[in-house]
């Protein structure tokens, strides 16, 4: 372990000392967000420390192994008690290393998804409804709850576009590397001459907003419009205008929605989805400003980068910034997206890592 992990451990161990103290003292909830904050900071640091004081005894460990190894008659014993020592406290310093990454302060929140059809026409359309399936099983699977904002149906059953609220903790954290276009390669049931095409959907994922502090939205930058609902819906969609559009005038972003009955309802959902537009407006531009020469693909989340093909003849999904191939596209269309999501997130803490180890 370098020097310069071992100070910022120690560092961290002494600010856990001041914490508790300060939260012991007798007046300590008479300032309930003091209280609260410090609170929060000792359940993020509690467990670096408890690790990291693993770590000392493992190093007190093997200091008095290598004592023992000296003596004939304890020196077989010692030289496996100073192996076993060495291999745990790798593993700990491993475990301290991804401790002290970043963490992304939206990870645990819930997100609205959003799927494109792109170039393709009808046969993009199908594979956003497909994508969207994929999506909502994979949500299913970790029981989270799904909440359909907005949809603009294809001719043939498919999405135009598509937006649903996923709501359910560390939501954004295991799907925030969906962002970005998917690549289908089949032959569409229109086609008659049996020919591959490829068509292609572009997938955001953001974090949704916190309506008290993340985004300010002053009321005389946006144009709001009521309309009648169009689509499904029986007679109702033509007797009221209960479909709802934002648009936010300083950034041209436009958010509609109609899905609900109610126009009270459906001006809400927009109202959060365009929140959580600005949001992410906000960030990429942060995350440009901060960005350093060596960034990850994965952590750009580049929308225009194609970052997954899925090909129906050879039954593979490629994930194009890891080079992962995998030949289960029937189980990952039917929301078994842990294999691809684990390794994302895998590689991304490599990122993380190399990143930490060039700074020091």
């Amino acid at each position: 372990m370098n020097e310069s992990m071992r100070a910022k451990l120690a560092q961290l161990a002494r600010r856990l000392q001041e914490i508790d103290t300060a939260l012991s003292m007798p007046d300590a909830a008479r300032d309930l967000d003091q209280f609260r904050r410090l609170s929060r900071e000792r359940a993020d640091i509690e467990p670096v420390v408890a690790r990291y004081h693993e770590y000392v005894r493992a190093q007190a460990d093997l200091v008095a192994a290598q004592d023992l190894i000296g003596d004939p008659e304890m020196r077989t014993l010692a030289e496996e008690e100073s192996g076993s020592v060495r291999r745990r406290l790798e593993t700990l310093e491993s475990d301290l290393q991804r401790l002290l990454l970043p963490v992304d302060p939206n990870d645990d929140r819930n997100i609205f998804l959003e799927i494109r059809a792109g170039t393709g026409g009808e046969e993009s359309a199908l594979f956003a409804a497909e994508l969207l399936r994929m999506y909502m099983r994979y949500a299913e699977r970790q029981h989270w709850q799904t909440e359909m904002i907005s949809q603009s149906p294809s001719d043939l059953g498919g999405f135009k576009e598509v937006i649903v609220r996923i709501i359910g903790k560390g939501a954004y954290s295991r799907l925030k590397f969906e962002s970005g276009g998917h690549r289908v390669q089949r032959v569409p049931e229109t086609e008659a001459q049996g020919r591959i095409h490829t068509s292609a959907c572009t997938v955001a994922v953001l974090p949704e907003a916190d309506e008290i502090n993340d985004v300010t939205i002053d009321p005389s930058e946006i144009r709001i419009d009521v309309f009648r609902a169009s689509g499904a819906g029986g007679q109702h969609v033509n007797k009221t205008e209960s479909a709802v559009r934002i648009t936010h005038l300083a950034t041209g972003i436009v958010v509609e929605c109609q899905d609900d009955r109610s126009q009270h309802k459906n001006r809400e959902r927009a109202m959060k989805v365009l929140a959580a537009r600005l949001k992410d407006q906000q960030l990429r531009q942060q995350q440009e400003k901060e960005a350093s020469e060596r960034r990850s693909l994965i952590g750009s989340g580049d929308r225009s980068a194609r970052v997954r093909t899925y090909n129906f003849p050879q039954g593979r999904v490629t994930d194009h910034r890891i080079n992962l191939t995998l030949y289960k596209i029937e189980q990952i269309l039917d929301g078994d997206l842990d294999e691809l999501t684990n390794a994302l997130t895998t590689e991304h803490q490599a990122e993380l890592l190399a990143s930490l180890a060039d700074s020091v």
